[in-house]
């Protein structure tokens, strides 16, 4: 009996390890179908007859995002949205362009560790990991310095240099989702009340209605 529940325990781990990724295609590839109105965990195949080369390509991504904003920073996006060709494939990558002293601010991917290189500049990054501990771990890079942000724990990188700086990051999903801490907390449609808020943060009212303006 013991050993038949020790068993059961093994499955239900394998399964949840094997659930907590995307799921591997079972042909070779499954190009997303944006046009179907099927709703799915995922996207649905296109017909593999009608599968071209430029489902599976984008260009663009040497050119640098524009960085004019409160952050000084622009993610463009490499996933499934922009080529349907990741579709069942679990991978996907982004581009990261910083103004001088610019912040990707604290976020998170609910679906997907990270793997980031520094492909120009000098980067400030870190993750903080989850409760009790809530334990920053950072590191600065340099050009060529690889770091890799696990699953689900909010991180950040920031320029340290009076430079432009840039990093391309690969992700294990083909929608790996991103939730800014500051967007969701402050700027959620409709708010949060500040009087969660305000106790939450241990400040005055007047203050996260301050905060919330300005998103």
């Amino acid at each position: 009996m013991a050993s038949h529940f020790l068993l059961l325990v093994v499955l239900v781990v394998s399964c949840s390890m094997a659930l907590a990724a995307d799921h591997s295609p079972l042909q070779d590839f499954c190009v997303a179908d944006p046009q179907s109105p099927v709703m799915v965990n995922g996207m649905v195949c296109k017909d593999p007859k009608l599968v071209q080369a430029n489902d599976f390509f984008v260009s663009g991504f040497h050119i640098a995002g524009n960085t004019s904003n409160a952050v000084g920073s622009s993610v463009t996006p490499v996933t499934v949205a922009q080529m349907p060709g990741l579709n069942t494939q679990g991978v996907s990558m982004v581009r990261i362009d910083f103004a001088p002293w610019g912040l990707n601010p604290p976020h998170t991917h609910p679906r997907a560790s990270e793997i980031l290189t520094v492909i120009e500049g000098c980067l400030e990054v870190g993750f903080v990991t989850s409760s009790p501990e809530n334990r920053l771990i950072s590191k600065v890079l340099v050009k060529g310095d690889v770091f890799v942000f696990p699953e689900g724990l909010v991180h950040f990188q920031r320029n340290l240099d009076d430079i432009n700086a840039v990093a391309f990051a690969a992700l294990s999903s083909q929608n790996p989702g991103v939730i800014t801490v500051a967007n969701a907390v402050f700027g959620s449609k409709p708010k949060i009340t500040s009087d969660i808020l305000s106790k939450a943060f241990q400040v005055d009212k007047n203050i996260i209605y301050q905060v919330q303006a300005k998103f």
